[in-house]
């Protein structure tokens, strides 16, 4: 079978690249090791190829209200130059993805999806346009994304530009130069540290990857993989589709509420998702730490009080930590923090405690 690949892809054995696939994609897990990969970015900086990620453009009159519409968080409240977070859900709750969408103009937004849903997010946008007046392109494959994470993330970003980056705020974006190419410039990130996303052309993107790399060497920066990310994104308790979130599993459940908007205008879902909240959450996700020796890994059965309650949906031995954590989806009567259960682990049942997340919060 064969997998998409990113403009990138040729560099990657420049640095030693091990690929895996991911989502349809022939993807980096690591270039180094993952641990050296996490520490960059929790202690310096590291640049990720998110070139696979999807972008759609929604432009038009109804641009604005078709977007409130089909995502569970307030577009209404964005004004250009924003981003916001959001689910975005089936009629039955269940999750169709999670995404980011940007403000461009008062009639013109940037939505980015993950990887795997691509064409499955654009097919479900696509069939609510009807009768819209709006337009809905796809520019995954014109356009690839560059994450530069860490706190040394703007110290090297500067150098490359003459935008004042200190003037962009935590999730706001501007557009400029980086490297002397037109990049849209986003303080946004998966992995709980500082750091900007650089959107540019396709065919822009290599030359751009080797400048990083080259004027942030005396930074220690490091070329990063899907190893890195995952670690990164599960300290900092961020969801990934397809463990936390699922056409089976809600925002609600993943405990995403505060982006799930119930009061606003009708959206899709809304319905189903009021009803579960009023109903009372039978399942939620929950953070966990192993009291025993082992690491938890996505699929191991959670049990309690003799029964089996849920499964762990990620988990991993915490670099920044040195301790085994873990997100379970679990019945939500063994949900509250300081819970014992166990995860089966090859056969041996393995101690582990809920605990509150995020398991790791930066203090600058």
């Amino acid at each position: 079978m064969t997998f998409k690949r990113t403009p990138l892809y040729p560099l990657y054995a420049q640095s030693s690249g091990k690929i895996v696939e991911f989502g349809g994609w022939d993807m980096p897990v690591q270039f180094s090791s993952i641990l050296k990969e996490h520490q960059a970015v929790r202690n310096a900086v590291g640049l990720f190829d998110a070139a696979h990620m999807g972008e759609f453009f929604v432009t038009g009159a109804d641009a604005s209200a078709f977007l409130q519409n089909m995502v569970t968080n307030d577009v209404s409240r964005l004004h250009p130059g924003e981003v916001l977070y959001s689910p975005m859900t089936y009629d039955d709750g269940g999750t169709v993805d999670d995404l980011l969408v940007y403000c461009l103009a008062a009639d013109q937004y940037q939505v980015v999806v993950n990887a795997s849903n691509i064409d499955k997010d654009f097919a479900w946008l696509k069939e609510h346009t009807k009768g819209k007046q709006l337009t809905l392109t796809d520019r995954s494959e014109q356009t690839a994304l560059l994450a530069v994470q860490g706190p040394s993330s703007q110290t090297l970003l500067q150098r490359l530009t003459d935008t004042d980056l200190s003037n962009i705020a935590y999730y706001h974006f501007t557009t400029g130069t980086v490297a002397g190419l037109p990049a849209l410039i986003s303080r946004t990130g998966y992995t709980g540290e500082d750091g900007f996303e650089l959107y540019v052309d396709a065919t822009a993107a290599p030359a751009l990857w080797e400048t990083l790399l080259n004027k942030g060497q005396d930074l220690g920066i490091l070329p990063c993989g899907l190893g890195a990310r995952d670690t990164l994104r599960l300290e900092a308790r961020l969801p990934l589709y397809g463990h936390e979130l699922s056409s089976e599993i809600t925002p609600l459940e993943a405990g995403l509420g505060i982006f799930v908007k119930l009061n606003k205008e009708s959206f899709v879902g809304q319905q189903a998702l009021a009803e579960q909240k009023a109903a009372g959450l039978q399942r939620k996700v929950v953070g966990f730490v192993l009291t025993q020796r082992g690491i938890p890994r996505p699929g191991y059965t959670v049990s309690a009080a003799g029964q089996v309650i849920g499964h762990v949906t990620s988990g991993t031995l915490s670099p920044t930590l040195n301790q085994p954590i873990g997100l379970a989806l679990v019945n939500a009567k063994f949900a509250a923090v300081g819970t014992p259960f166990t995860v089966d682990i090859r056969g041996k049942a393995i101690g582990a405690q809920v605990v509150k997340t995020p398991f790791y919060k930066r203090d600058h």
